[in-house]
């Protein structure tokens, strides 16, 4: 995986000849078998991702083919209850994929899907719903997205005003949502719409929406700073009819079924952090003993090599951080306080030792071909999205 470089020196996927792995040497949270699947998560990296990443970045959204490859693989959703097609694993599978994605330095739309999207369907689904959507969800057929934020409506999802109106056997959904990841991809959307206007958080319900409805809309694939091959979308919904199953859990309860599923979200996004940091780190190390400056390493220099003291300390508490709530969360423990302060502090962290990297690059760290540029960039979005970093303060100052 860390050998592929697209330039002859230094490519947007690869880096110097000292890069390395990512190190999981004493790691208390995995066993054997996520040994394998670490090692199956490269293998796919090297294959599936490196020869097409830039391409994908260049046309904003990776190849349909690329889900029925992560599906064949078996990296697709991987707690799915064999019963319905997947391995029935626990979240750790999933941590092992957001570590070794965010180490390579790439997003990958399955994310969503594997961390976030199954676990509604997997929790609130009926079991003829289960049937129908879960097997194609682990073999790559079903691309689902979910649709919450709207224009006007972001962190506070009581304010959404996407409705879905009983009318006889159906609903009638309307409204628009926005910076919806797979938009552009989804064959299913579960859309966050209210069905009581007048009842507060307890008129929200989750609604399945098939993307071949009639009335509903792509907008545009919306043009972000970073994470250019991760599709986000508008979507628009103008009279949208589905059938009353295609209710999604109890009507009046999404809010309390988005609040359960948030500390996974929000626990997903820190440990893509910690695996991306340290990539960026790794960078950093690397740049700053094969350049030089005045006849010697840059390394050899104190502020370099103190700025990455700073950086290796922080590193060696998120990792002990990271699987302490990712144990904390294979047990049940995780309680919506931790996982928003995990949020809070790795993203956050991510982005000081990124840009504390990108530093120490100099002139060659601004420069989009190199891999620390893209990283940069792709880091800024992961102290907004999954809550806000002042959200996220706010959720934790509750607990307190």
């Amino acid at each position: 995986m860390c050998g592929v470089c697209f330039h002859e020196h230094w490519g947007v996927w690869g880096v110097s000849a000292g890069a390395k792995m990512l190190n999981v040497e004493g790691r208390f949270v995995y066993a054997a078998e996520h040994d394998q699947l670490r090692d199956t998560a490269r293998r796919f990296l090297e294959r599936e991702i490196a020869p097409n990443y830039d391409r994908w970045e260049r046309q904003g959204v990776v190849d349909r083919s690329y889900w029925k490859a992560s599906g064949a693989a078996g990296l697709l959703c991987p707690t799915v209850p064999e019963a319905y097609g997947g391995l029935g694993l626990d979240f750790r599978c999933n941590a092992v994929l957001n570590e070794e994605s965010g180490y390579a330095g790439v997003m990958l739309p399955s994310m969503i899907q594997s961390d976030i999207s199954v676990s509604y369907l997997e929790r609130y689904a009926s079991e003829e719903q289960k049937q129908h959507y879960l097997p194609k969800m682990v073999s790559g057929d079903v691309v689902v997205a979910i649709a919450m934020t709207e224009p006007g409506a972001g962190s506070d999802l009581q304010g959404i005003r996407t409705s879905a109106r009983r009318d006889g056997g159906d609903f009638i959904v309307n409204g628009s949502k926005t910076f919806i990841s797979n938009g552009q991809t989804a064959d299913l959307v579960i859309v966050v719409a209210k069905t009581n206007p007048d009842a507060g958080a307890k008129g929200i319900s989750l609604v399945l929406v098939e993307a071949d409805r009639a009335g509903f809309k792509r907008g545009r694939n919306l043009d972000k700073i970073g994470l250019h091959s991760a599709d986000t979308s508008e979507l628009f919904f103008e009279d949208v009819r589905v059938p009353a199953s295609n209710l999604l859990g109890a009507e009046g309860a999404g809010f309390s079924c988005l609040m359960n599923q948030l500390a996974q979200e929000r626990l997903s996004i820190a440990i893509f952090a910690q695996g991306a940091a340290q990539r960026a780190f790794d960078e950093a190390v690397n740049y700053t003993k094969d350049r030089r400056a005045f006849g010697k390493a840059i390394f050899e220099f104190q502020h370099p090599r103190f700025s990455l003291a700073d950086m290796k300390a922080k590193l060696q508490v998120g990792w002990a951080h990271a699987d302490w709530a990712l144990d904390r969360h294979i047990k049940g423990k995780l309680t919506a306080a931790e996982a928003s302060a995990a949020k809070y502090w790795h993203t956050e962290t991510q982005w000081e030792i990124t840009d504390a990297a990108l530093q120490l690059h100099g002139g060659a760290g601004y420069m989009n071909e190199v891999l620390i540029a893209r990283m940069w960039r792709d880091a800024r979005v992961q102290r907004i999205y999954g809550g806000t970093s002042e959200i996220m303060r706010e959720v934790v100052s509750r607990s307190i």
